[in-house]
C-alpha cells in the first residue's frame, strides 16, 4: 500500500507542479486564451492559484521523502483536496461536465493520498 501512496502522490505532484508553473510563467491573456474559466478570474487569483498548486505539490512528495514533518503529505493531500473540490464546483457553476472528470480524479486521488496517509501507513 505504501508503493501504491508513493505512485499516487508521486504522480499528481507532477501534474500540480507542472500545472502551477504554467499558471505562473504564462501571461494572464495567454492563459485565459486557452482555458475560458480563467477569465472569470483576477491575473492575480490566477498566479495565487499556481503557487498554491506548486506547493501542494511540492508537499505530497517532499516531507516523505526528506523525513521532516513527514505530517505535511496528508496535510497537503487534504489541501489539495479542499483545492480540487474549489475546482469541481467551480466546472459544475459553469457547466464544464467534460472537464469535470480530470478535476474529480485529482480530487479522489488527494482523498486516497489522506486516507492512505492519515489512517492506513503513516510515515513512522
Amino acid at each position: 500500500m505504501s508503493i501504491a501512496l508513493w505512485i499516487v502522490a508521486g504522480v499528481f505532484a507532477i501534474g500540480y507542479i507542472a500545472g502551477g508553473i504554467v499558471k505562473l510563467t504564462w501571461s494572464y491573456e495567454k492563459y485565459a486564451a486557452k482555458l475560458p474559466w480563467a477569465g472569470d478570474f483576477t491575473p492575480g487569483n490566477v498566479k495565487f492559484m499556481g503557487i498554491i498548486e506548486v506547493l501542494g505539490g511540492l508537499g505530497l512528495v517532499l516531507p516523505g521523502l526528506l523525513g521532516i514533518a513527514s505530517v505535511l503529505v496528508p496535510v497537503a493531500a487534504s489541501g489539495m483536496a479542499l483545492y480540487m473540490a474549489g475546482a469541481v464546483t467551480e466546472r459544475i457553476r459553469r457547466a464544464e461536465y467534460t472537464d469535470l472528470l480530470g478535476d474529480l480524479v485529482f480530487l479522489v486521488g488527494m482523498l486516497f493520498i489522506a486516507w492512505g496517509r492519515f489512517a492506513i501507513i503513516p510515515f513512522n
